[in-house]
């Protein structure tokens, strides 16, 4: 079971984009993920007449280490880490390691 998922808020811990918070958008490989609003990089665009695209410079969210991210507590409006527990019908779940709230309510 992987500890980040797609739909986690999540904070930035490490990089040139520190203390944003943002949802990620796509898990790519076990050590990357796609965060909204976080590592924005700009592509020149060509223009394309087949599809319909206007050239210019659009802006896109790049991939970031997980070891950069943190999933964000919202009791504790802070970075958390994520420890797993054995619930009763369910299986594992994920859960908050400082108070232990389960994150797959």
């Amino acid at each position: 079971m992987s500890k980040i998922k797609k739909g986690d808020d999540v904070i930035v811990i490490a990089g040139k984009d520190k203390g944003k918070r943002g949802t990620v958008l796509r898990v790519m490989k076990p050590d990357l993920v796609v965060v909204e609003g976080v590592n924005r990089l700009k592509k020149h665009q060509r223009p394309n007449p087949n599809k319909g695209d206007t050239g210019g410079i659009v802006e896109m969210d790049s991939p970031i280490q997980v070891s950069n991210i943190a999933i964000y507590n919202p009791a504790t409006r802070k970075a958390d880490r994520i420890g797993f527990k054995t619930v009763e019908g369910k299986g594992k779940a994920r859960c908050f390691r400082s108070n232990e709230e389960l994150i797959d309510a």
